[in-house]
Order: structure tokens, then C-alpha cells, then sequence
């Protein structure tokens, strides 16, 4: 994908310097990601003194959240961890080692919100023995599992789990595991030069307050990252599926997947294993937001059609949550994604026997072949349970998503060979409605249709 033309770019940078001038940001950064490639990245104001560039550093806090997550679902795919493992197996001693990993990773696991102690993020960090034997009865604070509770704690259990587990500090593990992998190399643990200095903007003046950056130790896994526009774009590349080596393109799609939703009937946001999600404009986002003393950064993609977009800024407060989205309008407004060409495929005849209608009795679907002796199924006028389903060796077809995910389609022949029905999970679709040749459960009453 090439960069945005120039007239969208200058409606994108107009977008920003509102923002910034708008909201008395010291700094702020912008960036759009299109097909894996960063398409147009836009800057306003100072950090230090000059404008900050693609490769200025920014604290990203709680992004850091989703590559320790990353780490953890690495160690699930290695089978050195099961999501639905205790905590206390990995991480012993803590008087929450009942909940599970997978609770841990989206944030429904009941803990406090922060540790004891100071305001973690503004004070110097401790070691994570002496946070471990800090905790007591005060950590559980809902029903593991019950509901949403946002942890930075919860990460710190899962930092300390991926040491365990190889040996080395969070951080080594993210850089070697991640980071390197997918060329990130200008994110740390801390800060190096070029990088912006964080700062709160006092509400009624037009001055600045230097904020503080220490090592949170324990807790850095929650929040002790330092990135750059180039390499958030990298990573939002990443989350929307461009993988490379470091997960299969199916574990981060279950990370995208909703855990939790944390705004109740609403759901336009909620959690997945790590990932951050929202529901804006007709789109499903994953990616994460971040905030520091000093620093916002928010990073989201949409797999749909690989784009992404990011911010990072150097100041406590004051982005409007807005900005990202507006971005995205911006881009489907001037440069709209054309849908791919159509183009004939193979399919083989077995399967094309199957292709065409189906009855779930009276229920109209349609049967169509995909790639790799694939299946969707659909229904006719839209009101019914869609899923697609992938080839097993064995000649059945396994579901992926929708109400039959994970379910077992079978095709019944009859004596000659020809289709008879189909069998998924005990539903029969029959080639005509309650067709009476084949193995309806509950038989098909024999005086047929009646008017």
C-alpha cells in the first residue's frame, strides 16, 4: 500500500494540530498503518527541542500489557502453560493462586486494580518478592471470573510468570521473544535519546510541571515500556495479523477475541487476552491504550482490512478519546478500500455437488465452497446461525466461528453414493425441506405438506 495522497495527509496533520493546539499538548504524534506499512505519520509541537520524529521515544505504559501478553500466549502455544491453569502453579505464594491465567489476561480475575503501597506509577518499584508478601486478603476484590475489573497487579503475576518460565526478566524475554522479531528495536525498558520528556499542563495556565520516570520493578510489566511511532506501527501490524514468526496469525486472532466487554449493554469496549477492544463506526478494533505520569499513547488495528492507527503524546492528560477514531473516519472518507477483485477459483467436484441450498428444516441456508475444500454456511434472508468450517482428515469438516464453532459437520451418503444429508452436531439439513428420505430426527409425518 503506498502513503496516503497528499490531500488526505493534509487533512490527517489538520486533525492533529487541532488536537494539539486544542489540548495544550507539549508533543503529540500520529500515525496511520495500512497493509503492514506505516502510510502517513504526522507530528506537532516540541519534544525537547525539536518536533518529535518517527523515531522519538514515548513512555506507552499499558501497551506494554499486551507483549507480556504475547509472551504468556507464546508459552501456552509451547505447552509450558494452559490458560486454565492456577497462577499459584506458576507463580506460588500468592493468595490469589486460584485464579486462573486466562482471568489474569483479561483482567476478570477479580484482583485489586493496583498493588499496595505508594502510587506505583509515580514512586520507585520494589522487587517482586517483596510485592508477593505484601499481598493478603485485600487482593481479591470480586468473584474470579464475575466481571471486568481492570488489574495493573494482575500483570505484574504474569511478568513474574514468564521469568519463571525462561529464566530471564520480563523484559529480556519481551525483547528476545518479541520485539527483535518484528524489528522493534527502538522499544526498551527505558528510556534512550531521542525521546520526549513527560510533563502535566496545569488546567488554568499555559505551563508545564516535569513529571516523574522511575523502574517499577514488580510492576513494570504493567506499564515500564518506552516505544516510538515506527515501532508502534510495527506492532499494530502485528495485532491486525502480520505476525511474522513470533505467534501463528490464529493464537493473536484468540487474543483479539472478546473475554469481556466492560461497558455492559453498550459493548463498545471490552478485553481479550491482552488486547484491548472497541467497537467504533462499524469497526472491531484491538490494539491497547496507555497512561504514565508524563505520557498517552493508544495503539489500534482492524484485521478486517489491516489498517491501524496510533498516537503517543507527552503530557498526563488531555487527548480527547476521539482522536483515533476521527483518523480513521478521515481515511474511509478520502481513501475508501476497494473491495478485492473477484476472481473465478477451483473447486472440487465433490464439493460442488454440495454447493446451493440446504434445509435446516423449513430454514432456508445456503452451501458454498471456499479454499482449501472449505465450507460456509449461510442462511437465505439473513436470520439464522452462520458459521464456516474447515476440512479434517477424516472427510468431516470442523466449524470455526459462529454458533458451530468447534462443532463436527458430516456429510451422509446414501447406499448409491449420492448425497443424502448433512449432520452437524445432530441438526440433519436436508436438500428439501424435511425431506423425507433422509434421517429427520423425529421422522417426517407421512401425509406430507398440507394446505
Amino acid at each position: 500500500m503506498s502513503p496516503v495522497l497528499e490531500s488526505t495527509a493534509r487533512v490527517l496533520l489538520r486533525r492533529i494540530a487541532v488536537e494539539q493546539a486544542g489540548s495544550r499538548l507539549p508533543s503529540l504524534a500520529a500515525a496511520v498503518i495500512r497493509d503492514g506499512r506505516l502510510a502517513w505519520f504526522g507530528a506537532r509541537g516540541k519534544a525537547g527541542d525539536a518536533a518529535p520524529t518517527e523515531t522519538t521515544q514515548y513512555r506507552i505504559g499499558s501497551i506494554t500489557k499486551s507483549m507480556v501478553a504475547t509472551v504468556v500466549m507464546r508459552l501456552r502455544d509451547e505447552g509450558r502453560v494452559d490458560l486454565l491453569d492456577p497462577v499459584g502453579k506458576h507463580v506460588p505464594g500468592t493468595p490469589v493462586g486460584e485464579v486462573t491465567v486466562a482471568q489474569l489476561l483479561s483482567h476478570t480475575a477479580g484482583l485489586t486494580a493496583e498493588p499496595p503501597g505508594q502510587w506505583w506509577e509515580r514512586t520507585p518499584g520494589m522487587p517482586v518478592e517483596e510485592l508477593i508478601a505484601l499481598l493478603g486478603p485485600q487482593t481479591a476484590r470480586h468473584r474470579p471470573g464475575r466481571r471486568f475489573h481492570y488489574s495493573n497487579l494482575g500483570f505484574a503475576l504474569l511478568g513474574e510468570l514468564v521469568a519463571r518460565h525462561r529464566g530471564v526478566n520480563w523484559a529480556r524475554a519481551v525483547q528476545a521473544e518479541i520485539l527483535e522479531p518484528l524489528g522493534m528495536r527502538d522499544t526498551t525498558a527505558r528510556p534512550r535519546a531521542p525521546h520526549a520528556r513527560g510533563y502535566a499542563v496545569h488546567p488554568w495556565a499555559d505551563v508545564l510541571l516535569p513529571e516523574p520516570e522511575h523502574d517499577a520493578l514488580a510492576m513494570a510489566p504493567a506499564g515500564q515500556l518506552w516505544s516510538t511511532p515506527a515501532d508502534l506501527a510495527r506492532w499494530a501490524a502485528f495485532v491486525a495479523g502480520d505476525t511474522g514468526d513470533v505467534l501463528a496469525p490464529a493464537t493473536v486472532a484468540e487474543m483479539r477475541e472478546p473475554a469481556t466487554v466492560d461497558d455492559g449493554d453498550a459493548w463498545t469496549g471490552g478485553y481479550g487476552l491482552g488486547l484491548q477492544l472497541a467497537r467504533v463506526n462499524g469497526r472491531r478494533l484491538a490494539g491497547h491504550t496507555g497512561s504514565m505520569p508524563g505520557f498517552l499513547a493508544t495503539v489500534w488495528a482492524d484485521p478486517s482490512d489491516r489498517v491501524g492507527v496510533l498516537f503517543m503524546a507527552n503530557s498526563t492528560s488531555g487527548v480527547s478519546r476521539t482522536l483515533l477514531s476521527e483518523l480513521l473516519a478521515i481515511l474511509d472518507e478520502h481513501e475508501p478500500r476497494l473491495p478485492a477483485e473477484w476472481e473465478p477459483a477451483a473447486v472440487d467436484a465433490d464439493l460442488l455437488e454440495l454447493a446451493g441450498p440446504w434445509y435446516w428444516g423449513p430454514s432456508a441456508y445456503a452451501l458454498r465452497p471456499l479454499p482449501g475444500r472449505g465450507l460456509s454456511l449461510t442462511p437465505i434472508g439473513g436470520a439464522g446461525r452462520a458459521s464456516r468450517f474447515v476440512a479434517q482428515g477424516d472427510g468431516t469438516w470442523l466449524g470455526l466461528d459462529g454458533y458451530y464453532a468447534g462443532e463436527t459437520l458430516r456429510l451422509v451418503r446414501r447406499a448409491d453414493g449420492s448425497p443424502s444429508h448433512l449432520d452437524l452436531n445432530t441438526f440433519v439439513f436436508t436438500r428439501t425441506p424435511y425431506d423425507p428420505s433422509a434421517e429427520v430426527p423425529g421422522g417426517v409425518d407421512a401425509g406430507g405438506w398440507r394446505g
